[in-house]
């Protein structure tokens, strides 16, 4: 009797579309988008004399409803949407914060080479670029895969493009992580390329290649290890350092202090993936505990929820995350560590 109760609470609404290749295109491939929000939600989806019939209890429904409306809002207005944003836009919609989505999208940072514009992708994200255009020192902490190298190199070339600054610098430590730089053939630049490796390649896509290099011919782009940071000032430069976890506490105040008037700097890190040797203090951790609560700078932190690469990533940062803090002594927990997704301005 409680079943047929249940049953019979059900309602259904019909949310109208306006042709049938604009029902395809919000359905997805083989309807993997809506697939995916009824099994979320645990409702019925199916399309019907060009509306979308959604069926089920009536607080879910209603949330499903404003779910599907913003999605179709965002199509309409030309954003492509692909199946991670979708499932992003369900768990936002599961916290009762669809409401979010258009925000999220409706910032374009630049383009790539190719005419693809460069926008977050996540609530996270977005607070990430809205710190970078607000504050001159921007320290991004997260796990890999949250765009946090990416966006940095995009907000330096729309930077670079609007003429706020004159030059793009990129530097990584060169800290070996399982594996010894002195056998690999060639040179110095040889032995060091494979570290800088990820800023390459961001350059690339959004650049393009021939562009790049002339970029770099005339100086207006350099991509070093950050040994060569030493004794420099960089000035009117839009500066980021990668991988900060794995430099040491006078590294990063030498990166730091390196900065010169109309210099713009992010400092980008996972604080679960440091391959300094044992006993050495990550200069990212060390630069946390001191200028969290510096007036001028920001720490935005990221988490799996902002994980934009394969959708398995995200899973396997969280049960990384849970094995560590089942096996982690409770004297060993990060200190002071802010929820995450939060920021510390």
């Amino acid at each position: 009797m409680a079943q047929e109760s249940n049953v019979k609470a059900e309602i259904q609404v019909k949310l109208p579309l306006r042709s049938a290749e604009e029902a395809s295109t919000l359905c997805g491939l083989q309807d993997a988008h809506v697939k995916l929000i009824a099994k979320k939600f645990d409702v019925g989806i199916v399309v019907r004399d060009h509306h979308l019939v959604i069926q089920g209890m009536p607080v879910t429904v209603a949330r499903v409803e404003r779910l599907l409306r913003q999605l179709l809002e965002l199509q309409r207005s030309g954003h492509a949407l692909s199946a991670q944003e979708v499932a992003y836009a369900a768990g936002l919609a599961q916290e009762g914060r669809e409401g979010e989505l258009a925000g999220i999208y409706s910032q374009t940072l630049t383009s790539t080479s190719r005419g693809k514009p460069v926008q977050p992708r996540t609530s996270g994200q977005k607070r990430y670029l809205e710190a970078i255009r607000a504050y001159p020192l921007v320290f991004g902490i997260g796990p890999a895969g949250t765009g946090k190298t990416y966006l940095a190199v995009a907000a330096a070339v729309a930077a670079f493009r609007s003429k706020e600054i004159s030059r793009i610098i990129l530097t990584r430590p060169a800290v070996e992580a399982g594996e010894k730089l002195g056998f690999l053939p060639g040179d110095l630049q040889d032995k060091v390329d494979p570290y800088l490796r990820p800023l390459y390649d961001a350059l690339y896509e959004i650049l393009g290649y021939d562009t790049y290099r002339k970029y770099v011919e005339r100086g207006l782009i350099e991509i070093a290890p950050l040994a060569y940071m030493r004794g420099r000032t960089l000035g009117d430069a839009f500066v980021i350092l990668d991988e900060a976890q794995n430099t040491t506490p006078e590294q990063m105040k030498m990166f730091l202090t390196r900065l010169g008037w109309g210099s713009r700097a992010v400092v980008t890190g996972d604080i679960t993936q440091i391959d300094l040797p044992r006993g050495l203090e990550s200069g990212l951790l060390h630069a946390r505990q001191i200028l969290e609560k510096v007036d001028g700078l920001s720490f935005i932190y990221l988490n799996e929820n902002d994980v934009v690469r394969h959708p398995l990533l995200r899973r396997i940062i969280r049960a990384y995350e849970e094995h560590g803090a089942a096996s982690r002594p409770q004297s060993q927990s990060p200190d002071n560590l802010p929820e995450p997704g939060g920021v510390s301005t």
